[in-house]
């Protein structure tokens, strides 16, 4: 991890990897397959995140060969692989969002249910903190343009803040579906 307790593209891949094992059981070509269609359906070709083999869970224990597959090797999650999904899910994220940010985000998004109802209601204030800043960025820059820009730049300024606020009011209920949902939980 960085300082910053966000995730090196490395253990992004990891997240994913482990995300989709804690559904359920894969075999390696199949878990290898979705973790490379999803990082290209969101950020596209990237060399950066060719991880490490997925080989190197095993290795680390975090998962292992299911015997009752033994026809095709099939992985499940390891307890100690459980244990890494929770560390890996409940990082920071880095605002502004740029593509490595967002693609944490949408990993983080996919597999959050998965994770204990705390931890997601941590991750979804942290969400609204972003957004909310990333608002107040946005506003003061158009205040700063006001009458001193073009009308293309002032309407994808516009666009820009109307997706914020949208973002922001929608982390703002999950976070207090996660809030009620950890209550429950208590």
């Amino acid at each position: 991890m960085y300082r910053d307790n966000t995730l090196v593209p490395s253990e992004a891949m990891r997240l994913l990897a482990l995300g989709f094992l804690k559904e359920g059981h894969l075999d390696y070509a199949t878990l290898a397959e979705k973790t490379r269609q999803f990082t290209l359906r969101i950020v596209g070709p990237s060399l950066d995140l060719i991880g490490t083999p997925l080989e190197v869970l095993k290795i680390e224990g975090l998962v292992e060969s299911n015997p009752a597959f033994a026809a095709q090797e099939s992985l499940v999650l390891t307890s100690r692989g459980s244990g890494e999904f929770e560390r890996l899910i409940a990082s920071s994220l880095r605002a502004p969002l740029n593509d490595m940010s967002k693609l944490v985000l949408s990993i983080k998004m996919r597999f959050l249910h998965l994770a204990a109802p705390k931890t997601r209601l941590e991750q979804y204030l942290l969400l609204v903190d972003i957004y909310d800043r990333q608002l107040e960025r946005l506003q003061a820059l158009k205040v700063q343009e006001k009458d001193q820009s073009a009308e293309d730049f002032e309407a994808w300024l516009d666009i820009e803040i109307t997706q914020t606020q949208e973002l922001l009011r929608r982390y703002e209920e999950l976070s207090l579906d996660a809030e009620a949902q950890a209550q429950l939980n208590s």
